[in-house]
Parts: C-alpha cells; structure tokens; sequence
C-alpha cells in the first residue's frame, strides 16, 4: 500500500509562473513590454480615455459610449459620499495611523452601513462596485483633510472622480492639466493581472464571502512594502538627494551595501514597464510647473545610473512619486492612491471570480516530522 503522505509534490516558491485563473480583465506581456486592459493596449487607453471610461470597460467587457459614459460617470460621482458614522471613524483614528491601514479599515466598515453588503447576487454586487469605487478615494482625500485640520468636501457634480479626488483633498480646483495627469495616473495603476493583492481578492470572492471583504483583503496585501509601498520609498530615497550630482555616489554606495532600489525591476517585465513611459513625461512636465525640476532631474539621472549599473528599468512606482508629488499628494498617501486607482480592477476580479467560481484551495508540502510520541503535561 502507497503512503500519500510520502509522495514528493513540487513546490513552486512565490507561486512563479502556477497558472490559477482565467481571466479576461488584463494581460500583462512580461516579454514585449506590453500591458491590456480587455484587450485594449495601455498606451491607446492612456492616451484615449478616461479613468470612468476605463471602469466602465474592466467591469463590461467593452467601452461605453458618450451617452452611457456621462450617466456612468453621474452614477460614480453621486456615490462618493461617505456614511457619517465611517467619517466619524476617520475622525478618531491616531494621527500616526498609516493610510492604507485607515484605508482597509474603513472599506470594512462600509460594509456595515451597506444595504446590499452580504447579498452576492449580481444586481447587488452591481450597486456595491459603483459604491466602493467612488467611496475609496474618498476616505483617502477624506482622512487627508481630517489630518490637516480642515474641513471634508463634498463632490462636485461638474468633475470626474479624478478631478473630485483632488479638488476633495486638496480643497483647490484643479486645473485640465492636472485632471487630465491624475486622470492618467488612475488608468495606469487600474489592473495589472493576477499580482498578489488581487489574487487574494479572488481567494476571498472564491469563499462566497461578502466584496468588501474581499476589496479589504486585497487593501492590506498592497500595503506590503514588496508590492504597493514602493513609490512611498522612492520619494523618501529622493528627498535623501539634494542635487542630481550626489545620485552617482548615492545609488552606488546602496549597491554595496546590497539595499533594495525602490521603483526598479519587475516580477513580470523584462523590459521597460509600459506605464513608466507615460509617468516620466508628467514627471517632467508637473515638476517644472510646480518649480521642481530638479526633483525630476534628479529622478532622471536615478534612471540613468541603475541602468549603467544593474541594467534595470524603472517600474511604475518610479515615476509616480514625483508625479503625485508635483500633485501636491502627501507622501504617506501614496500607496492609498494606488489602491483608489486599483479598487475598480479589483472588483472587476472578484466578480469575475463570482460569476465563474470555485473555491480556491491550495494544498502544501509537510516538511516536518511525523509520528512524535505523546508526552503527558506532567513529563515534559
């Protein structure tokens, strides 16, 4: 007779190259450099459309039409209200707490205030996509607001959720071109395939549990440093430079000490990241209009020197920092952004894992021993 347990099973560390769903949201092309979003290129989208319209075609397969996308844009903007109770609870979470864990804290108790929270039916989840798409960017612009002393801002029925995103935590009207960038920026961090924080959406969506559950679950995979928390580390690495000079020796004197150089490399990509195309032109251009050049130039000449040293390309985390940066964005918020900007591609997942679902169950290697022989309390 075999004994299972003695069977060898392969182990795959960090799940490298498993294949665990079918998916129509994204693809992304680790090879050519290249990124779609329902079949559609990132440089056509990016270019082309706005973050609404992008929404509209990770949840439907095709992108809207003009009448469709105002009314869906409407819909969006009218729900980015919060409930009183979950601003209450902003309001009394520590000065020091970090955004992202305010953030999942706050789509959790979102849920309370639901009506449709533990109703999984596709009409339901319908209502509770449009809700948690516009409400997340508003805990962040929300939580920003209550730090600084200042008084949340409601809506602006006249501007889109980028547009409402920093007018709400800026309290300034933002003009086109800043629309147009953070615009931009939200359809560049919208979906990037099967990463880790939306795998764990769809393991979570795989149980039947509740979306805002599961959208919490995906929030506190992307707070890890490894994954949604590296632009944070590149503006800190920047602020560390004060002149485009110092970054030779800098960057350098990190290689010898092996440290970790945020916002480069890829898990996927072996060539430029396609989004950082788009982020190191608006880094360029907002730093000069905000008179911080120098920020860009620096950040530049970063690019430069891991490229001559270790022949690795920027990510979309790079470009970001001083992107959100020039946007007059704190730096302790920028991983909030990014899950604002992802919230739609998670939904996007984990209905597609309702629609089509079995729970995912992994299985595992034991490695340790077998068998050990009981020792009473009073023996050991």
């Amino acid at each position: 007779m075999t004994d299972d347990r003695s069977e060898e099973k392969a182990v795959v560390r960090g799940l490298e190259g498993v294949v665990a769903a079918e998916t129509r949201c994204s693809y992304v092309d680790g090879v050519n450099g290249e990124l779609f979003y329902q079949g559609y290129n990132i440089h056509d989208l990016a270019e082309h459309t706005c973050f609404e319209e992008v929404i509209f075609l990770l949840w439907n397969g095709r992108l809207p039409n003009a009448a469709e996308l105002k009314t869906f844009r409407s819909k969006l903007v009218s729900d980015m209200r919060l409930p009183s109770q979950v601003i209450k609870m902003i309001e009394l979470a520590p000065q020091g707490a970090p955004a992202m864990a305010v953030l999942r804290t706050a789509v959790s108790m979102l849920a309370l205030y639901d009506p449709d929270a533990e109703e999984i039916s596709v009409d339901a989840n319908a209502r509770k996509a449009l809700r948690l798409a516009a409400q997340v960017p508003t805990i962040i612009a929300d939580l920003s607001r209550i730090r600084s002393g200042e008084p949340v801002l409601s809506p602006d029925p006249s501007l889109g959720i980028a547009g409402n995103f920093l007018y709400m935590l800026r309290g300034d009207w933002p003009d086109a071109d800043e629309q147009r960038v953070m615009d931009i920026l939200m359809v560049l961090h919208a979906d990037h395939g099967l990463n880790a924080s939306t795998f764990t959406g769809r393991i979570v969506a795989s149980t039947l549990s509740d979306m805002h559950s599961a959208l919490g679950a995906a929030i506190g995979t992307l707070k890890g440093p490894l994954h949604g928390g590296a632009n944070q580390r590149v503006m800190e690495m920047l602020d560390d430079i004060e002149h485009p000079h110092e970054v030779q020796e800098y960057i350098q004197g990190m290689l010898e000490n092996r440290q970790r150089i945020m916002g480069f490399g890829h898990r996927v990509y072996r060539t430029e990241d396609p989004r950082a195309r788009h982020l190191r032109k608006f880094s360029e251009v907002l730093c000069r209009r905000a008179d911080k050049s120098q920020l860009h130039e620096i950040s530049h000449r970063i690019e430069e020197v891991v490229m001559q040293e270790k022949g690795i390309y920027p990510n979309v985390d790079f470009y970001s920092a001083t992107v959100q940066h020039a946007l007059g964005i704190p730096t302790d918020f920028f991983c909030a952004v990014f899950a604002a900007a992802r919230t739609p591609g998670w939904i996007a997942h984990i209905l597609e894992q309702y629609a089509d679902n079995r729970l995912i169950r992994h299985t595992s290697k034991y490695v340790a021993p077998l068998g050990k022989p009981f020792v009473a309390i009073d023996e050991r």
